[in-house]
């Protein structure tokens, strides 16, 4: 079982890999690009899919890390989450925003839009962009269609922690992460407090 990927070692709780992945490209089938918003959920608070149990839709956050998991919201758009912790556990990364940096082109024809700044700001955007579905659920991130790439050692990257966006419940806790001054990001930037 691989959980070490692009430097990230997901076997880590949620928290630190969804920090860790900000800077990080993530590309599907070539497309895609560097995470700038990130989300961490675990079963241990009451905004995770996993706070319930083990269900049929959510089964892969359960599975080992380092593994996806696409689930479809509000019945409208998919979702693509990363696994983390340990097998059983329950726990992930929502890939909430990119900057996209390759095949822009294609994902212009997916979003029927020509927006750079909105062809990935949000979680189902990014997926219709990448053409992530339903088919991507459960499969490892060390093998294609998934490519995962490190972030240059030479290229800082702020990044700052404050409140989930969309979520009624565990609010106060600071697991929304983006890059500073990243003007891809679904939503601006709060600040915990």
């Amino acid at each position: 079982m691989i959980t070490k990927l692009a430097g990230i070692d997901f076997s880590a709780p949620s928290h630190e890999v969804a920090r860790q992945l900000i800077g990080v490209t993530l590309l599907v089938d070539g497309v895609g690009g560097r995470i700038v918003e990130t989300e961490a959920y675990d079963r241990g608070e009451p905004a995770s899919h996993c706070y319930i149990g083990e269900t049929a839709r959510n089964f892969s956050m359960f599975g080992p890390p380092g593994r996806s998991y696409v689930y479809r919201s509000h019945g409208l758009h998919w979702c693509l989450n990363f696994v983390c912790r340990e097998e059983g556990h329950g726990a992930g990364v929502l890939i909430r925003a990119l900057q996209p940096t390759h095949g822009l082109e294609l994902m212009r024809a997916r979003r029927g839009l020509d927006e750079e700044r909105l062809l990935c700001s949000g979680p189902g955007r990014l997926c219709q962009a990448l053409g992530v579905t339903r088919d991507f659920n459960n499969l490892p991130l060390a093998a294609p269609p998934f490519q995962l790439i490190a972030r240059e050692r030479k290229r800082e990257v702020e990044v700052l922690a404050g409140m989930r966006i969309g979520i009624s419940k565990a609010v106060e806790l600071p697991w929304r992460f983006v890059e500073a001054g990243s003007r891809f990001l679904s939503k601006p930037h709060r600040a915990v407090g």
